[in-house]
């Protein structure tokens, strides 16, 4: 069931995917994620919050807004020997992929050289990069790309219409100009959303449109789930149904057949068999380790015993590791809209 790359899906057409009978639904992701990708084979990446806390932006589910009361205190940009201590001691435990996330609007050009310098170093780990910084002109993606940067993560959030409803500090044609910028200087893109905001089916039938009527398809989508966080706005959301969840991931797999599909913030909330149906749905990513930035990720042992459950492999990087079941990853911080959301 080979499915070809569409970037012309229309919003009815996204919706009546979504109304698919459950069944129906799971048989037809699962057959396009088996014609695409390993079954049974999931990326596993590590990342790290390099500067915390004190964003000037109000989206409305992040505890890193300067302006809520969430106890996430503001910090500087870490130094790049801590960083780099921290990527080896990711590698040394098997992580292939290290992410890097910074609560900026946008970084300022002087932060430009600093960033780089952590993209260079994790490089010659051998490892791959992920950066996930704010809006970026122009000139800040090619210097980043310059220095080896693989994904740049830049997060839609949710569908255009509802956008207003979520973020009032910038427009969601800005989200759309940072990714112009991201792919004209070659990189790859990290984009996806968040869902369990308060949106409607039809709502989050915009999310998944926009992202797969993008003039290229993410190669990484990342599916975050709302985890609240008391002092936002979004705190005491009513919670998204599981069915829904993996509704949303089984289309996201139909729409975008080749990109890396991932189970993102919200997990340590989701049951085993949740997420094995995720897995059977189509997503082929997770964050692996204790913490998804502020909010929490469930722990190493745990996500290796659900592997093993499930006969499920870490994916290793070309020409990285072999040893699939012993990827580990260190304790990371790092926060819930950029992963990521970055990432």
């Amino acid at each position: 069931m080979t499915a070809s790359l569409r970037h012309d899906w229309s919003r009815e057409e996204v919706l009546a995917l979504l109304d698919l009978p459950f069944s129906d639904l799971l048989h037809r992701a699962h057959g396009v994620h088996r014609a695409h990708h390993d079954a049974n084979a999931v990326q596993v990446s590590t990342l790290l919050s390099i500067k915390t806390g004190g964003c000037p932006e109000d989206c409305a589910y992040c505890p890193q807004a300067a302006r809520y009361a969430t106890g996430v205190e503001a910090q500087k940009l870490m130094p790049l020997d801590a960083v780099i201590a921290r990527a080896r001691q990711a590698r040394a435990a098997g992580a292939t992929r290290f992410c890097m996330g910074a609560a900026w609007r946008s970084p300022k050009d002087r932060d430009i050289p600093k960033v780089a310098a952590m993209i260079r170093e994790v490089r010659a780990l051998g490892m791959e990069t992920c950066a996930t910084l704010g809006m970026l002109s122009a000139d800040q993606a090619t210097a980043l790309k310059a220095a080896g940067l693989d994904y740049y993560n830049h997060n839609i959030d949710t569908a255009p219409e509802h956008y207003g409803e979520i973020i009032h500090t910038r427009e969601f044609a800005d989200r759309l100009e940072t990714l112009g910028h991201v792919r004209d200087a070659g990189l790859k893109t990290c984009c996806g959303g968040i869902v369990g905001m308060g949106e409607s089916r039809a709502q989050r039938a915009g999310l998944l449109q926009a992202l797969a009527t993008l003039p290229e398809h993410p190669q990484s989508v990342p599916i975050n789930r709302l985890v609240q966080v008391e002092g936002t706005p979004l705190a005491g959301t009513a919670v998204l149904d599981p069915f829904e969840f993996v509704r949303t991931i089984a289309v996201a797999r139909i729409l975008m057949p080749a990109s890396m599909v991932r189970l993102s913030a919200g997990r340590a909330e989701m049951s085993d068999e949740l997420q094995a149906m995720c897995f059977f749905a189509g997503a082929n990513s997770i964050f692996y380790g204790e913490k998804l930035l502020t909010t929490g990720n469930p722990d190493v042992i745990a996500d290796q015993a659900l592997f093993d459950r499930l006969g499920i492999n870490a994916m290793p990087i070309d020409g990285g590791h072999d040893d699939a079941h012993t990827v580990h990853a260190d304790i990371v911080e790092t926060c819930v809209h950029r992963e990521p959301v970055p990432a």
